[in-house]
């Protein structure tokens, strides 16, 4: 099979990392699409590519088989308009958009044009999560009752430059609910289902150059199932943990340590289901090849454009019930 031609729209921090991951599949040629001259020159010494680009259009005058699209996420759905027209296949970044504007004509669009879209949240990409899914929906440890979500790390340490991108300003997709939060706020919703309401307490504690907000408590309900989402981005050790209660077992995903675990027996002892351990490039080149399978007759993608849509309507209740001071909003409210 020939190689897929694949073009990278912006290539900051995310793109030049789907950029580099792509890559290391062997399954693609790639371009890019890069608005700032020095950027573009910079990033295109540093791999092999098929093109650069300083504009989309200029880059449409090639036929390309997918676009992931890197941009910030108040133009996610204009230029995923533009690309499906050409009949492009979409990998979009998260979170899906910013607002709810245009997202149902690019949904039609898609439909319309018979192209895979797909949504960039890599949990889905990491084969310990997707085997404790399938151990949960295997009914091994009962219905899912609960589930309680644990994140913090030291924001500045991993992304000291912040303060100069989208994440100071929540209109690019910047704060905690948009930037991080919504990557678990997504693999909850995998795990147990969609989210009807939630009730959010939101604040800005630390983060010095920035007023959005950088540590979240949001309580949900999925259904019947309850579920309870903290994060700050100050705190000094990394964690990311995701728990399901279930009417007979638990089980428990460590991201930062790259297994999951359970246990089924009252006051009994946790077992590990452990896998190799992943670098974050190699989460997103298992992202890549995932996407790329499904461009090739495989698997549908891991995360659709719906399954990206009822994450938006989620971080747009969320803000909107922070900045009412914790009313509750109700998913289907967001239009």
């Amino acid at each position: 099979m020939s190689k897929h031609k694949i073009l990278i729209i912006g290539v900051g921090s995310i793109g030049e990392r789907h950029l580099r991951c792509f890559g290391l599949t062997g399954r693609c040629e790639l371009g890019f699409c890069e608005p700032n001259d020095r950027l573009r020159s910079e990033v295109a010494s540093r791999y092999a590519v098929i093109g650069t680009y300083s504009d989309l259009e200029a880059a449409l005058q090639q036929k390309w088989d997918a676009a992931v699209i890197c941009a910030p996420a108040q133009a996610h759905v204009p230029i995923a308009m533009r690309l499906a027209s050409a009949g492009t296949h979409l990998l979009i970044e998260k979170p899906l958009s910013t607002s709810m504007q245009g997202v149902a004509e690019l949904m039609r669009l898609v439909t319309d044009k018979g192209l895979i879209a797909s949504v960039a949240y890599t949990y889905r990409s990491h084969p310990g999560l997707s085997a404790m899914r399938q151990a949960i929906l295997s009914g091994r440890f009962g219905r899912p009752l609960q589930i309680v979500v644990q994140v913090g790390q030291n924001f500045p340490f991993f992304r000291p430059a912040y303060r100069d991108i989208y994440y100071t300003d929540r209109a690019k997709g910047g704060g905690a609910i948009q930037d991080s939060l919504t990557h678990l706020i997504d693999a909850g919703q995998w795990l147990v289902g969609p989210i009807d309401r939630v009730i959010v307490d939101a604040a800005h504690l630390a983060l010095e150059g920035t007023t959005v907000e950088d540590t979240v408590h949001l309580i949900a309900r999925h259904g019947s199932v309850m579920g309870s989402y903290s994060l700050n981005q100050f705190q000094c050790f990394n964690e990311s943990t995701i728990t399901v209660n279930c009417e007979r077992g638990s089980a428990r995903f460590h991201f930062t340590l790259g297994f999951w675990q359970w246990v089924d027996q009252i006051n009994g002892s946790w077992h590990d289901e452990r896998w190799p351990a992943m670098e974050r490039d190699d989460l997103f080149k298992a992202q890549a090849n995932l996407f790329l399978d499904a461009l090739e007759g495989g698997d549908p993608p891991r995360c659709s454009l719906q399954q990206g849509l009822d994450t938006l309507k989620v971080n747009l209740a969320a803000l909107r019930s922070a900045d009412a001071g914790g009313l509750p909003v109700n998913i289907a409210d967001v239009l």
